[in-house]
């Protein structure tokens, strides 16, 4: 071979002899071929590649730009001292004999690789990216290569004059214009049409170089250390990164994934019943008299038979597994391969390092080494470091983007699989399941995806660590592996330990979030029952045990932190121990010291993120399997629903029989029914009859068993229960379609809607909350109504719209929409109704009896009939004499349907709204009325304002203030305020322990350096044992002193950090509880658990972990560099720049990383809201077929936060990059003086200082993450102090008691009384006097929002007064605690609000009284039975919201709650919601019996209730207009006459039911 080369080049190729010696040099015949002819294969080989976007067809060249013209100018230039190089050769031949071959080869590869490289800088313009990767490898090896001729020839020149002119000059012009390309190529070359496409995404245009080191992202970090970043200033995503796009693919492969594995699931039941049949016992040899009667025996129990089918299919359970994975790595496999690639390559320069510093201590260590192989390892070693951060960013970047695209496909997934799943499938998950599939399912998936591929990495780094040690140490490597091994088992106890306590501590922490909602969601009651102290010390005892938990878990943490500082240390001691002893000539040098401590440093990292992957893949596992079931479930089979023309019928039942569940009972039977078009048909029936179940039967929400319905044309839903979304009311009503101003205004208009618009802050462009909280009942219903009426469908199916709203407006709507005259007049109606008042009015009226039709017909036939219709109108609707005036009272039926009765009709109207958002919601609505008079009055004007400034937001128009998103930098105080809470004397010593760690750390390496050089200073000589002995002694004490530090600072930093949260969180509790009621009606829910949940679980668990892992780190880098600053003393000079630029880098990062972390889980709940949202409303989305709607809706929230994820997960990258480029720099400078300073140095403190700089990369890297995470999650500790300053109520007890026995006679005397919600409103109340007598029953009445509920806020100082006075039996309220005050009064409010706790905890929570009295109280509230028959009685458990009580019994509760308190005074908030008549009547019966002695105000909403008070008091807007006995105010033509005329009450007789 070489011989051939010599031949063609004509001289010598190799002789080693050329480098041993001091100025060493390649032959030139070497540099002319392999120098030459390696990068230019490299660039042959992979050029072809480039040419692909020629092929494409119908691909576009971007315009020519100055950087293109330069690059072509250059490569021309190139391409022509090629050319010169040829003619050079072939006019020298002709003077001369012939040339070697080499000099006409090489001009003629060069000519065509330049005219390569030209076409390829043409062909790139087709791309978006212009700039070529390939080129710029290119152009970096062959500068590389380059180098060597480049200094040959110059050391020839300086020595001797040039022999060959021309080459020599044309070489170093080659190398010149290669230089500039490689410098051109550095820069990104964008098209002027590509502009646009730039600034949303300079990804895409960006250079190779901008994007291996992310330079294309610095304009971001910089922008973001100026000005917090907001979600506008992030860069869009690729479109390849779209949901859309990415959620195409894995759907394609997950249907033919999710096909194949139902195929082998069914095959696999196949093959196991034909098993059983095949089974000779299985029934096959028993008389056919017994196996008959098995067969009768199995139709017996078909239940315990199904659970049985389901244990014999074993593992398989009933649904398709194994195709999740399969699909994920089908829709990813490139990015799979690539990041497969990236970290091949950087785990084998891993071990690169240990080699190369093995060589560089020989050559400190040896007398007779040249200089320049010194300088090359310095080189080598900073190459290798670089290439290797180079390929670990990439490899980084593409897992975690990896990560980000499974999430984002997994929950477009699940989001779409909402959308279209039966209600079987969807009973088997709750909302909250669904979300928790979406939040922490996908997540677990998110995180796996970025350590996959450490299942394969972590074992081979461990086995190539092993080779390596073994080549140094031999066997007495085994001696540390096997104390590695030893402590996984000690870890994996402490694990299991930790696990324990941590499950404990997870029940814990939700039974302490459970009762803080419910705190929280009942704070109304609490407050008006004055029960704040007895639940404070509910929550506290709870908290106790959590914090004891805590405490032991952060021993056990210690522990195991000691246990892994000592690790690596133990290692190297007993490797090296058993390496000294075994044999006495071995000799422990430098260079195996310190190359075994580099391998073992490298082995650390995998065998400690073995175990956690794997634990992690257990966990994904599991998440698997979920996301399995719940993608793999059934969808809505809609095939009973058809669409086929039938003339003279829009909707027709066949024998329809429908159910819940496959196999269950049947909701409805053999409905055959049919609606001509335009009629309105009235469905009516007792509670449960399958009203609701029909409604829903029609939507295709239904299991078919029979039959099937045909309709025809567009469909509109009502449903019982108003779906809002978080968006604002014209939204609402639009739901998606265009505005048509017209066609607006007529609907608001015909649904009443106009006058709440008035009432609203903002009119339609108010923010509506979630659940529609800031609505009444009433207004969600008719927003709910018009949203169905601007849709204008064919047919119009409406589950009682009207029983949440007033009697009169109930008229208005049906006159103006629903009837015969209203807006809907045209079209098919479909209405389920309670109310018998518009019966006769309706075109047909159809009797469900437990879900078959009895009968139906007009209203006269089925009058005539007499049949159940008749009984029932009987029953409620008694007709008055006079058929005109008909009895529009006759009360609504209970709307509530199924509330006992559960199997009838789950899931789908699920009962009331629960209590709390009704209690919120009534707030809300209240509130909304309070600061809407000032709008009312002035509402044309505030109209055209409105119009006029739409920027300025009105008052009040968001009703829910935006959660403060601290900005900017956290200030040093709040630090301070955790140390304090800590303690600053703890503080000092866990920062004293630490020092001490990183003192003993350093001693141990120096020994380790000192013992080393033993090896040089005893050469030839026996090593004394005694010295030995020491050597071993001294490493072992310092390494277990350095442990011991480290566990007496975590154990003092375990008890300084509970300290701090038992202190933070008793501040925040009892500052909650302190706040005025204001305060809840501002601030959503959410946010206040979020304190208690989030907030203080940071401050319980993170915030130790963060400061901890920050001190370690900084100790770490000092100790570090110290360590070379004391080898080489030089080193502090760089140490100054180094650590300029690193600070530089940290500040530009640590504020756009902290800003982007906000944005994440800003951005990131309303996925969930959104989705939340969605399945509440899902029949009414189906029903209107807007599906296709909320999916873009999903992935449009979906990209924004994807964006915001990937430009954090960029930053991170970015910032590793420049950090570790600081690494590099360490590691080169200590090595390059180290080779400057050999004569001074010993072998064993350059092994030292380079091994110490090798690892400082990576401590580089995480004191920067630390710093960040701990300033992220320090925010905790602000925001809960923040809760914890704000303002409270007045105290619950002042030095002024009132007396004994107070009030005695309960007058209630108004003075002057003036009220509004906030500073900045209106008044409510306008200056309201009057007198209540002793034991005088007084009602309450007026239109909505006249202030009726203000006035029992006041009597409890919910609402401070804002003038004026109120006196309770000569004493004013407004002089005593607010404690003794409350405990005075009784309400029983609107909405029945139970906790959870006993039976006997709700009445009774403080026990201040006895059983007996508590029996009384039962008995009188009409419970006492039922609670006698519940197996624990008073101790029955009440679930959350009470649901496991029917709504009638949850106010009879309510009830025995005021009886037993027995106060003088009884404020009763008219209960309207779902109460059916007969408890009403309950209710008031037992009210006047036993309150006889009381002052009773009631405040009504039906007059009935009302009409044999003593007298009434009439409310319009906050003022009293009327005050006088009933009878008087009926004589008298005004407004209460108005208002019982319209309820149907002429005089007070007709009103007794």
């Amino acid at each position: 071979m070489s011989t051939a080369l010599e031949e063609f080049c004509g001289s010598v190729f190799w002789n080693a002899s050329y480098l041993a010696r001091p100025d060493a040099d390649l032959p030139v015949c070497f540099q002319q071929t392999v120098l030459v002819w390696v990068p230019l294969g490299f660039f042959w080989i992979l050029a072809p590649w480039q040419m692909l976007p020629m092929c494409k067809s119908g691909a576009k060249k971007s315009s020519v730009t100055k950087l293109y013209i330069i690059k072509q100018v250059l490569a021309t230039l190139l391409m022509l001292t090629a050319v010169g190089e040829l003619a050079l050769a072939f006019a020298e031949d002709a003077e001369q004999d012939s040339l070697p071959a080499v000099q006409y080869t090489n001009p003629s590869l060069y000519i065509a690789t330049w005219l390569l490289v030209l076409l390829i800088h043409d062909v790139r313009r087709f791309c978006l990216c212009r700039d070529s990767g390939i080129l710029f490898c290119f152009w970096t090896l062959s500068l590389l290569c380059g180098i060597l001729p480049f200094q040959s020839l110059l050391r020839r020149a300086l020595q001797a004059p040039i022999s060959d002119m021309p080459r020599f000059v044309l070489f170093f012009v080659s190398y010149g214009l290669q230089l500039l390309l490689f410098f051109v190529s550095g820069f990104s070359d964008v098209a002027p049409e590509t502009k646009e496409i730039r600034k949303k995404n300079p990804e895409v245009t960006a250079s190779f170089l901008s994007s291996i080191t992310f330079e294309w992202y610095t304009s971001i970090v910089s922008k973001g250390y100026r000005k917090p970043l907001e979600v506008e200033d992030i860069w869009e995503l690729k479109d390849k990164d779209k949901t859309q796009a990415i959620y195409a693919v894995f759907e394609k492969n997950m249907k033919t994934a999710v096909r194949k594995a139902q195929a082998e699931l069914e095959k696999w039941k196949y093959k196991k019943r034909r098993h059983r049949e095949a089974d000779p016992d299985y029934g096959n040899n028993m008389g056919k008299a017994q196996s008959q009667d098995i067969l009768v025996l199995e139709e017996k129990q078909p239940k315990r038979k199904r659970k049985g089918d389901k244990g014999d299919l074993g593992p398989h359970k009933d649904f398709a597994r194994g195709w999740l994975v399969k699909t994920l790595c089908k829709t990813f496999w490139q990015n799979l391969l690539l990041s497969v690639a990236f970290k091949l390559v950087h785990d084998g320069l891993v071990f690169v390092s240990p080699q190369l510093l093995k060589l560089l201590i020989t050559f400190v260590s040896d007398e007779e080494s040249f200089a320049w192989q010194g300088y090359l390892y310095a080189i080598l070693l900073f190459l290798t470091a670089l290439i290797q951060s180079l390929c670990l960013q990439q490899y980084f970047s593409l897992c975690f983007h990896l990560g980000i695209n499974v999430r984002a496909s997994l929950i477009a997934a699940i989001y779409k699989k909402a959308l279209t799943m039966s209600s079987a499938t969807r009973k088997e998950s709750t909302v909250g399941e669904t979300v928790n599939l979406m939040s922490a399912d996908a997540q677990r998936f998110m995180d796996m995806a970025n350590f996959v591929h450490q299942l394969w990495s972590s074992p081979l780094q461990i086995i190539l660590s092993i080779v390596f040690l073994w080549g140094e140490l031999g066997p007495s490597v085994l001696a540390g592996i096997a104390v590695m091994v030893l402590l996984i088992p000690i870890n994996a106890f402490l694990v299991a330990k930790a696990k324990t306590i941590q499950v404990r501590n997870m029940k814990t922490k939700d039974e302490r979030m459970n009762i803080m909602s419910e705190i929280l969601n009942g704070i109304k009651i609490l407050k008006l029952f004055a029960w704040e102290p007895s639940f404070e010390k509910r929550v506290n005892e709870i908290r106790a045990r959590e914090l004891k938990d805590l405490v032991n878990f952060s021993y056990l943490q210690s522990i195991s932190i000691f246990v892994f500082t000592c690790a690596p240390f133990l290692v190297s001691l007993a490797s090296f121990a058993v390496y000294v002893l075994v044999d006495e000539n071995n000799i422990l040098d430098a260079q195996k010291a310190f190359t075994a401590i580099s391998l073992f440093n490298v082995l650390r990292f995998p065998m400690a993120m073995l175990p956690l992957v794997l634990s992690s893949l257990v966990q994904t596992n599991v998440s698997n399997e979920r996301l399995e079931r719940y993608l793999g479930g059934e969808d809505l089979d809609t095939s009973a629903i058809h669409h086929n023309p039938i003339a003279g019928s829009a909707v027709r039942f066949s024998e329809a029989t429908f159910a819940w569940e496959q196999d269950g009972n049947a909701a409805i039977r053999d409905v055959t029914l049919d609606i001509p078009p335009g009629s309105l048909v009235a469905v009516v029936g007792a509670v449960g009859s399958g009203k609701s179940s029909l409604v829903s039967a029609m939507l295709g929400e239904m299991e078919n068993i029979k039959g099937h319905i045909n309709i025809q044309g567009s469909l509109a839903y009502v449903p019982q229960q108003a779906w809002i979304q978080n968006a604002t009311l014209k939204d609402n009503i639009l739901f998606g379609s265009e505005l048509d101003e017209a066609r607006y205004q007529q609907v608001i208009k015909a649904c009443a809607l106009l006058p709440d618009l008035e009432l609203l802050p903002a009119g339609d462009q108010t923010e509506i909350g979630e659940k529609g909280i800031n609505l009444s009942g009433g207004q969600k219903q008719r927003v709910s109504l018009a949203r169905a009426v601007y849709s204008n469908a064919d047919i119009y199916v409406l589950d009682d719209p009207l029983s949440a709203v007033d009697a009169h407006v109930g008229k208005y709507l049906f006159e103006h929409v629903l009837g015969p005259k209203g807006l809907l007049q045209k079209k098919t109606r479909l209405l389920v109704t309670h109310s018998m008042s518009f019966l006769p009015q309706v075109d047909n009226i159809v009797v469900l009896v437990a879900g078959a039709v009895s009968e139906h017909g007009s209203y006269s036939t089925l009058l005539a009939n007499r049949g159940a219709f008749a009984q029932f109108l009987n029953l409620y609707g008694r007709q008055e004499e006079d058929p005109s005036e008909k009895n529009s009272t006759a009360v609504a039926l209970a709307e509530e349907e199924e509330q006992g009765n559960e199997d009838i009709e789950p899931c789908v109207e699920e009962g009331p709204d629960d209590v709390v958002t009704m209690t919120l919601k009534r707030e809300a609505s209240i509130r909304q009325r309070g600061f809407s008079r000032s709008l009312s009055k002035s509402s044309t004007n505030s109209w055209k304002k409105a119009q006029e400034e739409p920027s300025k937001k009105l008052k009040g128009q968001q009703l829910i203030e935006k959660e403060a998103v601290e900005t900017g930098k956290v200030k040093f105080s709040v630090y301070l305020q955790y140390l304090r809470a800590v303690g600053l004397w703890y503080s000092f010593w866990v920062a004293m322990g630490y020092i001490g760690q990183y003192v003993a750390f350093v001693g141990t390496n120096l020994w380790l350096s000192a013992w080393t050089d033993d090896a040089q200073h005893y050469l030839n000589q026996t090593y004394p044992v005694e010295q030995r002995d020491l050597r071993i002694g001294v490493f072992g004490a310092l390494g277990v002193s350095q442990a011991l530090f480290l566990l007496f600072a975590t154990i003092l930093s375990a008890h300084g950090s509970m300290r701090a949260s038992q202190v933070m969180h008793q501040q925040l509790l009892s500052n909650i509880l302190r706040v005025p009621m204001s305060f809840f009606d501002m601030t959503p829910t959410g946010r206040i658990v979020n304190r208690f949940a989030k907030d203080i679980f940071t401050i319980d668990e993170t915030i130790p972990m963060s400061f901890r892992s920050w001190l370690s780190c900084f100790m770490a880098i000092i100790s570090t560099l110290l360590m070379i600053s004391l080898a080489t003393p030089f080193f502090a000079v760089i140490i100054i720049p180094l650590s300029i630029f690193y600070y530089f880098v940290l500040c530009f990062y640590v504020s756009t990383s902290r800003q982007l972390r906000r944005l994440d889980s800003v951005t990131r709940s309303p996925i969930y809201s959104h989705f939340g949202e969605t399945v509440s409303g899902l029949s009414v989305i189906r029903a209107y077929g807007h599906q296709e709607r909320f999916l873009q809706q999903n992935e449009s929230t979906m990209d924004i936060n994807q964006k915001c994820v990937y430009s954090w997960i960029i930053s991170n990258r970015w910032l590793a990059i420049r950090l570790e480029f600081v690494g590099s720099l360490v590691v080169f400078f200590s090595a390059l003086l180290a080779v400057i300073s050999k004569g001074t140095l010993e072998g064993g403190i350059v092994g030292l200082s380079v091994s110490s700089a090798l690892n400082v990369t990576q401590t580089l890297n995480w004191l920067v993450r630390t710093s960040s995470e701990l300033e992220t999650n320090i925010v905790a500790v602000e925001r809960v102090h923040e809760y914890t300053k704000v303002k409270n109520e007045a105290p619950w007890v002042t030095e002024k008691r009132p007396p004994r026995g107070w009030p005695s006679k309960g007058e209630i005397q108004f003075v002057d009384l003036q009220v509004r919600y906030r500073p900045e409103l209106e008044l409510v109340l306008q200056g309201i006097t009057c007198n209540i007598g002793s034991t005088e029953k007084v009602g309450v009445v007026g239109r909505t929002g006249a202030g009726k509920s203000s006035l029992s806020n006041c009597l409890f100082r919910v609402l401070e007064a804002a003038g004026g006075t109120i006196i309770i039996d000569e004493v004013d309220i407004a002089t005593i605690g607010l404690h003794d005050l409350r405990q005075k009064l009784t309400i029983i409010p609107q909405d029945p609000v139970l906790f959870t706790g006993t039976l006997r905890m709700n009445l009774d929570p403080f026990d201040q009284y006895t059983d007996e009295e508590v029996w009384k109280a039962l008995e009188l509230a009409h419970l006492k039975t039922y609670v006698q028959e519940l197996p624990e009685g008073l101790l029955h458990l009440v679930s959350e919201g009470g649901e496991n009580l029917s709504v009638g019994q949850r106010q009879l509760v309510c009830l025995a709650r005021a009886l037993l308190r027995k106060a003088k005074i009884l404020i009763l908030d008219e209960a309207t919601a779902a109460v059916d008549l007969e408890t009403d009547h309950l209710i008031q019966t037992t009210i006047r019996r036993e309150f006889a002695a009381c002052t009773v105000l009631t405040i009504a909403h039906r007059l009935h209730t009302i009409m044999d008070s003593n007298r009434v008091m009439v409310l319009q807007a906050g003022r009293i207009m009327e005050y006088d006995s009933p009878e008087e105010l009926l004589k008298k033509q005004g407004i209460f006459s108005a208002m019982a005329k319209d309820a149907g009450i002429v005089n007070i007789e007709t009103t007794m039911l």
